[in-house]
């Protein structure tokens, strides 16, 4: 048992006790030295857990609703901003330092275990982020984001009530023992989530477990260590919390696996045949059966509509194959249906095609539905696939190796393309280009995004790569176009813009030579870029690695 301090004299700072009186150390079952540190290895796990919590926001948003530079901003800074509002409101909570602790602990694990599942539901049971639910997911991922930095700013104070109590020491030394013990468990969790939870365990059971952990360090810790401090009442309540946040983020973890599939079906149909999380992205194969198209998603994203994909990619690729083109290099396009189009070229002696995803690339060459859509490109010895980054793999290409590039990319409104779009990227385009060779930039929907649409154009010319634009339209009028995301068939913008870029400004037209295409005439294109050319926005700067501009 410790011996009780001597009252602090007159004037003495206020004191860091709990209920037992102003100086009154806890009663501890061990030796002072062991319960200092648990208390310290239990703010190591619970800081882990919250940086997952926080992980796992910005993930799950990032996925849902794009653009993941705008989604971590809003969940890392509407968190830190509740946790200063949960140290101010935990102040209350000191006289009752060990309850309060214990049940912040119930609560966080609950809310953040159950974050993931919930977003998800939302997502899929409302139709999207459309419609009448445009704002109403966004609220609950800035509300969830809320109540996580809350619960977790309200830890510090009551941790530093309880490690003061254990064993009185100086503020200073208690503070940095705590936040070392904070930031190590901080670093631990952020490392955890990319390299163990996600790819082995997936978004919500990764986030369920985490909860689990964090419910049960918790508990342990005020009910083993701190429960001579609690009355008979408050240890039954708090172990009902506890086990009823247990039992339910259990239940939940065992059917997560029947959750996903149900509101995989919600979002894509029931006619889902191939779902697969590869190491870059989710990848879903849906229809090829009862005469349905087959439909192409990736990361919810719809990437290629069996229905109406000959349009966007005969428009992709045959303007740009109008002069030499013996060696063609496709940025993206795993699919391999830009590379289809590209072999019905004759004169074609190689295709490179650069595909970030290796594992989209092999489902594009075995699938029976998706290797049939792409006649079987990648069963032709001229094609030839590579993985990796395309930045790194233009870095390392000799100068003027292809007649032609196709940049089959996600439109620069994907965070993580707009690299991709920036006049470092086209500066290396325009290196490895022969000196009357062709890159055509699928730059998205005119109609729908004309400022992001121009700034390509701008960014183009900026590297030494004038462009004429062009613009197709979609014949499936729910069609989302290409590579962007779908949102639903009144919101899906309608068609897909172009660019063509040489040294020298080119004019789009079609080989004379080439088999003609099902979708594209001559006149057709001539139109379709008087029609892009109407909608132009003069003066716009161009994107760069440190300025993007989508």
């Amino acid at each position: 048992m410790i011996e009780p301090h001597a009252p602090a004299p007159p004037g003495s700072p206020p004191s860091w006790g709990g209920p037992c009186g102003p100086e009154a150390p806890a009663r501890l079952p061990v030796r002072p030295a062991v319960g200092r540190f648990l208390v310290l290895a239990g703010v190591f796990v619970c800081a882990a857990c919250g940086l997952v919590y926080e992980l796992e926001l910005v993930a799950m948003a990032s996925y849902l609703i794009g653009d993941s530079v705008t989604q971590a901003s809003v969940v890392l800074s509407v968190m830190v901003f509740a946790m200063g509002l949960g140290s101010l409101a935990a102040k209350r909570l000191r006289g009752l330092a060990a309850a309060g602790f214990g049940a912040l602990e119930a609560a966080l694990a609950l809310v953040g275990g159950s974050s993931a599942m919930v977003l998800y539901a939302v997502f899929a049971w409302t139709g999207g982020w459309g419609g009448l639910w445009a704002d109403g997911p966004r609220v609950l991922l800035v509300a969830f984001s809320l109540a996580i930095g809350v619960l977790i700013g309200a830890e510090v104070p009551l941790l530093m009530e309880l490690i003061q109590r254990v064993r009185r020491q100086d503020p200073g030394g208690a503070v940095a023992d705590l936040f070392a013990a904070d930031y190590v468990g901080a670093l631990v969790g952020g490392l955890a989530f990319p390299f163990v939870l996600l790819p082995f365990l997936g978004q919500l059971t990764g986030a369920l477990l985490t909860g689990t952990v964090n419910a049960v360090v918790g508990a342990a810790l005020v009910l083993g260590l701190f429960r001579r401090d609690l009355t008979r009442r408050a240890r039954w309540l708090l172990l009902t919390a506890n086990a009823v946040v247990l039992a339910l983020l259990a239940t939940a973890t065992v059917l997560a696996d029947d959750f996903e599939r149900a509101a995989r079906q919600a979002v894509y149909g029931q006619d889902v045949r191939v779902a697969v999380r590869t190491d870059v992205q989710e990848v879903v194969l849906t229809g090829d059966s009862d005469g349905r198209p087959l439909d192409l998603f990736l990361d919810g994203r719809l990437r290629v509509r069996g229905s109406d994909e000959r349009r966007y990619h005969e428009a992709l690729v045959h303007p740009a194959m109008n002069g030499p083109h013996a060696r063609v290099l496709v940025l993206g396009g795993g699919d391999g249906l830009a590379a289809r189009e590209v072999l019905r070229h004759s004169g074609v002696r190689r295709v490179d095609v650069v595909e970030v995803d290796p594992q989209l690339a092999r489902l594009a060459r075995h699938d029976p539905g998706l290797s049939t859509l792409n006649e079987h490109a990648y069963g032709d010895a001229r094609v030839h696939v590579a993985t990796g980054d395309a930045f790194h793999r233009l870095r390392a290409t000799p100068s003027g190796t292809y007649d032609v590039v196709i940049s089959d990319l996600p439109d620069p409104s994907v965070t993580a393309s707009t690299k991709l779009y920036s006049q470092e990227f086209y500066g290396l385009l325009r290196r490895v280009l022969a000196p009357d060779g062709r890159l055509v930039v699928h730059a998205g929907p005119v109609a729908a995004r004309p400022r992001a649409f121009w700034t390509v154009d701008a960014t183009l010319r900026s590297a030494g790569l004038p462009a004429a634009a062009y613009r197709v339209a979609a014949h499936d009028p729910g069609a989302a176009p290409g590579p962007d995301r779908t949102a639903g068939p009144r919101r899906a913008p309608r068609g897909w813009g172009f660019l063509l870029a040489a040294r020298t400004t080119p004019v789009p037209r079609l080989d004379p030579a080439a088999p003609r295409p099902r979708t594209l005439t001559p006149g057709s294109l001539a139109g379709d870029a008087r029609d892009a050319a109407r909608t132009q926005i003069p003066g716009l700067p161009p994107s760069t690695l440190v300025h993007p501009r989508y």
